[in-house]
Formats: C-alpha cells, sequence, structure tokens
C-alpha cells in the first residue's frame, strides 16, 4: 500500500420553548472551559509567528487530558438538551440496520472470500466458501477482538493456495497495525505477531513459505503516536517465524522519507518494489528476480509518474501509468530494455483510474466521466475496444477484480440515491447480473440527483452533485450541506449514505462538489488545487456555496459546509475566509495548522500537495489560508462543531484542538463554537458502527439548531 490514502475522506453528513437556556444560540463566552496561552513565537523566515495553544498539541498531557474533558462535558451538556437528537438517532439506527455485503473474491482456486455484516455490527465479518452462492462460513470476526467494537480489521492477504491468511488489525482506529497468520482449514492464529507496521499490505511467495511486508523500526518511545514515521524497510516474514529473524529485502538509509510496497507477480517469478515518496502519485519501481534469488534491481526511477504493473509475460510487463498522458493509459514494456515502451491503450477523454487483466486476454478499464464510473472491455494484446459495461446508472462502480485466468468478477455499483448493489460480471459475453442486492431503497421518484457546474472565481467550471427530495421548492429556505475534500488527487464519486438519506429525510438537501485538487479530471486538476494553487479549492468550495444560494436551494444562515481531513481544512479556511456565507461549520479530523502539520507522525509527506513552511517560497502561501494562524478577533464565525480523536495519529488532535480554542477565543457573534473528542477514535478508519452513528446524530442534531431546522411531521415513523 503506497500512502495515497493517507488523508483519507473522514465521514460521509430550534429552540425548545420548555428550554429558555438554549434560546441563546451560543455558550456565553464564560462558559467555555478556561484555556490558557503561552508565549510561543516561531520565527519563518523573518516572520513572527505567534502560537499561543502550542501547549495542546500533547494529548496525553495532565492539563491536555482535563481540557478534553471539560470541552467534551460542554458539547454533551449542549446537544444533550436538543429535542430532535433522540429522533434523529433512532432513524439513522432503523436506517443503518440493513444486510451489507462486499464483492466476493476468489483467492485461490474454488476459495471465495466475502465481508458481511448483519446491519448494526461494529465490524463486518470475513466469511469463506467453496462457492460464492454458499452461505460460507465465518472465517474471521473482527467483533470479537474488543468490547466496544474499536479493534478493526485492516487487511486480508491469503496465499496462493488459499491455506493460509495474513490479517492486519488497528487498534482505536491507529494506522499502526499488527499482522497475525491464521490457518484457513482450523481457523488458528500463528503465535508469531509483526508489530510496528503503517501503509503496508502483505505480498505472498508463490509457494506459500511466507510474505513480503513493509515496517518501521521500533519507536524510542512507543507511547508517542505523533512521532514521525521515516525510513520505511521492505521484509520478507517467513512462516513459523519470529519477526526478529524477518529478512531484510530492501532499505535505504540514505533517503528517510521513502516508502516500499512489495508484490510478487501473478507467476511468482518477480517481486516488484514499489517506491513512494509523499502522497503525490509518483513512484519508483524496482523489482527483485525471485526465480534467481537476484537483487533489487532499479526499473524506473525518475520519479516522474504513477506506474503500476497490471501484468506479466516474462520479462514483458504491462503496465498502467500517467507518463506524457496525465489522464492515464495502458503501456508494455521488456523490463531488459525499460526505454523501450509500446503503447497499448492510449490516453482517452476520461481519467483512467483503475485497470485489471481478466480471462487471460482482456483489459477491464475504469474511467472517471464527469465524477462518476465509466467501465471498458478491451483486448489484451492490442488495446482493441471490446465494449463498455452497461452500468445501472449514473454512479460508483467498484470492483472487477480477480486473478488473469478468471473469466467472470463482481462489481459493485453504488449512487446517492442507490444502495450499494453486488453485480456478476463475465468478462467474455459481457453479461452482467444482480448477485446481491440490500433489503433497504429509497422510495422510486421521491428524490432526485442532478450534477450542476459552476463557475469559479477564475472561470473553471467545477462540477456539484445536488440530492434531495423532488418536491423540495427552490425559494431559498432549504437548509442546505455542501460537502467537499479537494486534495491529494482523491475523488469524489456517488456514493450512497445512511447519514446522507437521514439529512435528506430531515428536509436537507445534500450537495457534494468536485473541487480541484481532486483527481476527478486527471492530473492537470489536481496539480490546480494544490502547491501555490491551494486557494483555487477554496475558491471552487466558495462559488459552490455563492451558486446554491443565487439558484434558490438555500440562503447563508441555513448552508452547513462539511469536510473531514484535507477537507476539515477546507472547512476551516472557508470558514475563516467568508464567514458571512455560512450558517454552520463541521470540520472533522482537519489540518488546521499549516505550519507545523509536517512535524508529526506522516505530516511531512503531505508537503507534495501543501509544501513546506520551512521553504520561504511556500511559508507566504500556507500562512495565508493556514485556519488557526487567520481567526481574527472579533468577527463573527458560524456556528462551528469541530471532531477528532484524541489519539488521531494521522491528523494529530492538536490541530483540532488550537482551532478549536482559538475559535471560542474568537468569536464576536452569538453562535457556538464547541468541539466533540472522540476518545477511542483515531482518523476513521475501522470506526465501529455504533460511534458512527452517535458521530452523526450528534452533527445533524447540531445543525437542526444552528440552520433553525423544524423536521417533517412524521419524520422517523
Amino acid at each position: 500500500m503506497t500512502p495515497l490514502m493517507l488523508l483519507s475522506l473522514a465521514c460521509a453528513p430550534k429552540t425548545d420553548p420548555a428550554d429558555q437556556a438554549l434560546a441563546a444560540p451560543a455558550p456565553p463566552p464564560s462558559i467555555y472551559p478556561v484555556t490558557r496561552t503561552v508565549d510561543v513565537v516561531d520565527d519563518y523566515h523573518g516572520t513572527q509567528v505567534a502560537d499561543p495553544y502550542r501547549w495542546l498539541e500533547d494529548s496525553d498531557d495532565a492539563e491536555v487530558r482535563t481540557w478534553i474533558e471539560a470541552e467534551n462535558t460542554l458539547t454533551n451538556a449542549y446537544l444533550g438538551q436538543i429535542p430532535e437528537r433522540d429522533a434523529i438517532r433512532d432513524r439513522m439506527t432503523e436506517l443503518w440496520n440493513y444486510e451489507r455485503y462486499s464483492s466476493p473474491r476468489e483467492v485461490a482456486e474454488g476459495v471465495y472470500v466475502w465481508s458481511y455484516n448483519n446491519g448494526l455490527q461494529n465490524q463486518s465479518v470475513i466469511y469463506i466458501a467453496d462457492s460464492p452462492e454458499s452461505e460460507g462460513r465465518v472465517l474471521l470476526d473482527p467483533n470479537t477482538l474488543s468490547e466496544d467494537g474499536t479493534v478493526a480489521l485492516s487487511g486480508t492477504w491469503f496465499s496462493e493456495d488459499g491455506s493460509m491468511l495474513a490479517y492486519a488489525v488497528s487498534d482505536g482506529g491507529s494506522d499502526w497495525r499488527k499482522i497475525y497468520v491464521m490457518d484457513v482449514e482450523t481457523g488458528e492464529t500463528h503465535p508469531q505477531v509483526l508489530e510496528w507496521i503503517k501503509f503496508s499490505g502483505a505480498s505472498w511467495a508463490k509457494d506459500g513459505s511466507g510474505f513480503f511486508y513493509s515496517r518501521y523500526d521500533k519507536p524510542e518511545d512507543p507511547g508517542d503516536f505523533e512521532a514521525k514515521n521515516q525510513f520505511q524497510k521492505l521484509y520478507f516474514h517467513k512462516i513459523g517465524t519470529a519477526q526478529a529473524d524477518d529478512v531484510l529485502i530492501y532499505e535505504r538509509s540514505d533517503q528517510p522519507t521513502w516508502g516500499f510496497g512489495g508484490s510478487v507477480t501473478e507467476d511468482g517469478r518477480y517481486l516488484i518494489v514499489y517506491n513512494w515518496e509523499g502522497t503525490e502519485r509518483k513512484n519508483r519501481v524496482f523489482y527483485k528476480d525471485l526465480q534467481t534469488d537476484g537483487p533489487v534491481t532499479p526499473l524506473l526511477t525518475d520519479f516522474d509518474a504513477s506506474y503500476s504493473v497490471l501484468a506479466n509475460d516474462g520479462k514483458v510487463w504491462t503496465l498502467e501509468t500517467d507518463k506524457d498522458a496525465p489522464k492515464g493509459r495502458i503501456v508494455r514494456l521488456n523490463i531488459d530494455k525499460p526505454g523501450e515502451w509500446t503503447e497499448v491503450v492510449p490516453q482517452g477523454e476520461h481519467v483512467l483510474q483503475g485497470a485489471s487483466v481478466l480471462a487471460k486476454d482482456k483489459l477491464v478499464l475504469q474511467y472517471l466521466q464527469d465524477a462518476h464510473s465509466m467501465v471498458q472491455v478491451r483486448e489484451f494484446k492490442t488495446g482493441a475496444l471490446v465494449r463498455e459495461v452497461e452500468l445501472p446508472g449514473i454512479g460508483s462502480a467498484g470492483g472487477f477484480g480477480g486473478k488473469r485466468a478468471q473469466t467472470e468478477t463482481f462489481y459493485s455499483f453504488t449512487g446517492y440515491t442507490t444502495p450499494g448493489t453486488i453485480y456478476r460480471y463475465d468478462v467474455v459475453s459481457g453479461e452482467s447480473a444482480v448477485f446481491r442486492e440490500p433489503a433497504i431503497s429509497m422510495p422510486e421518484g421521491e428524490y432526485t440527483t442532478q450534477q450542476i457546474f459552476v463557475t469559479s472565481k477564475d472561470g473553471t467550471q467545477v462540477p456539484v452533485f445536488v440530492t434531495h427530495r423532488s418536491d423540495i421548492e427552490l425559494d431559498g429556505s432549504n437548509p442546505t450541506l455542501l460537502y467537499g475534500y479537494g486534495g491529494f488527487n482523491i475523488s469524489l464519486t456517488p456514493y450512497y449514505s445512511t447519514t446522507a438519506r437521514v439529512w435528506m429525510e430531515m428536509g436537507g438537501v445534500y450537495a457534494v462538489a468536485n473541487l480541484r485538487g481532486g483527481g476527478e479530471y486527471g492530473k492537470e486538476w489536481h496539480d490546480a488545487g494544490r502547491l501555490a494553487n491551494k486557494q483555487n479549492v477554496f475558491d471552487d468550495f466558495i462559488a459552490s456555496a455563492e451558486h446554491l444560494i443565487e439558484a434558490g436551494y438555500t440562503q447563508p444562515e441555513k448552508l452547513a459546509v462539511m469536510g473531514g481531513s484535507n477537507g476539515g481544512l477546507l472547512v476551516g479556511a472557508v470558514s475563516v475566509q467568508r464567514p458571512d456565507l455560512f450558517g454552520a461549520a463541521l470540520p472533522a479530523v482537519g489540518v488546521m495548522d499549516m505550519l507545523r502539520f509536517n512535524q508529526f507522525t506522516i505530516g511531512w509527506a503531505w508537503e507534495s500537495d501543501y509544501g513546506s513552511p520551512q521553504d520561504p517560497e511556500m511559508f507566504p502561501i500556507l500562512h495565508g489560508y493556514s485556519p488557526y494562524h487567520n481567526i481574527q478577533d472579533g468577527v463573527e464565525y458560524p456556528a462551528t462543531l469541530v471532531t477528532t480523536g484524541d489519539h488521531d495519529d494521522r491528523v494529530v488532535p492538536g490541530h483540532s484542538f488550537k482551532y478549536a480554542a482559538r475559535m471560542q477565543a474568537a468569536q464576536a457573534g452569538p453562535d457556538p463554537v464547541l468541539i466533540r473528542i472522540e476518545t477511542r477514535g483515531g482518523h476513521g478508519a475501522g470506526k465501529p458502527t455504533q460511534m458512527r452513528i452517535e458521530e452523526a446524530t450528534d452533527k445533524w442534531a447540531f445543525l437542526v439548531k444552528e440552520l433553525e431546522m423544524a423536521l417533517p411531521e412524521g419524520f422517523g415513523e
């Protein structure tokens, strides 16, 4: 695994007459916990920058723990007095309670696995069977690993014959993983445990003797979850041996920021070593001939593009790349002559997002067309188009995986009003059929999704998906939630969300903006929203908000913005830049201090998108939009509910702590600034179902109050 998802997406989204205390929209400043300031000033290239809440960066400090408890007490009391909260939770729980399956995978001949959740299980369960139609048996149930559901499964990798399983678990949302090995037939787990693993999968040797994986050295202080992650190394773990005996395959002691991912080719001949550095979709490629136990050999080392090996026929390799093709293409080369390329599928009009080789001689290519899925089948040898896969509508298709000899595959399809459905696809005939369909649907005709295009500040056309009840009137009265991300080449595509559905049942409009900085239109779209161009992302989001108002969907006091991680930065930045434009803001696990983000865990890797504050050219740009540093005293900011986990080891919680404290001190208006801190949550991955329901409930309850929403009659019945 490369760190392409280091800033993964974090989350999908008045007055009671009997409660005169809540008639004032915000707690008076005197009610906020006392947050002391410190005299800390840093010098950035001659500019003095104060950081009065630096002390809040240490989550384990006793004083910080007291502050966390006080903030949570205030937030819980405020949310607990919102009358609609219980009805929202009940409806959220009711709609979340439906069976969910993943697409089956044939991990070995006649061995199929999938995940299943009965509705309200905190974690999905892994099943195994000899056919996809079988009920199967439970292979691994993560719900047994902890009482509160906060220990999650974060990866599964089967040996070639399907007899052994390597699986990774994460505790409390941490990016740190432990890998265990299970005997598939007996269900027994081996005593050896692999530790200090981040941003790595596992790839088995063809003979099942062991697998390749990457890890970091044990930290000097294992309890310091904020320490920088550097000097990743690639190892081979032999089954039945201790981690201390693992064989070092590759390291670069001269390159602290280089990370590695190992992948064994399907024929077992080569170990492909992908070398990443930062989060930009560029990588180097090395390889090791496992047949001869040869050295690790450089192949593509210019770090000029993204390269992914799809298949090999001996020394002839087929790759997906954006080299000289910002929207992606398929090429072929001989590893003995890496400078001589043959183009198989040229760059097209749409962005190539993924590819697989199936049915021996077919390429299955997944494209994005204006931020929704389009899939083609092409001849492997020539690249000639065979057909376009007929998808059920405008939405997101995912899957199409499998081994090269397989003639069938499975994929999922979802949209804003379409719960995820699993389809079986015959690659040879082109026949696509429903395999598993959820026993839940949105009433036909009652909701509608449309894609609109808004004009950003510089004239760029930005797509926005808008979904709502079909019977709303465009009279400016509709509570509206605008969601965005805009970074790291990550694309926001249509998907069904229980939380979004509840929001729309509450009478809300749900809008998702495909901002620059994402990957919706390829590398050029990404580049237009990163580094010195980052302000374009905020301008795109502001333009989207302004359009929703001008088009009659809503008005500023009825408009909320939401985003997580890099999207939390987005919400923090636009709240500070245009506080007049929004009625409420929901920044989650956000990167709020753009001058210190690279000092913690994997934050240094984000410099490929943000730049470095240590760079004198990038410093004024970062300082100019850093949410924490641009909060001004005496400004009326929108009602804000910050959310984070107290031990998020990706975007450390100090970002959110400092932002919330500064906002509380600066707020001149009547609206509240609150922070909700999950004490057993990390960045978001693997968060248990119950925790997700409670968090979504609190966000929607907050918006009901702050946007002065009146829930429709009969809501939740």
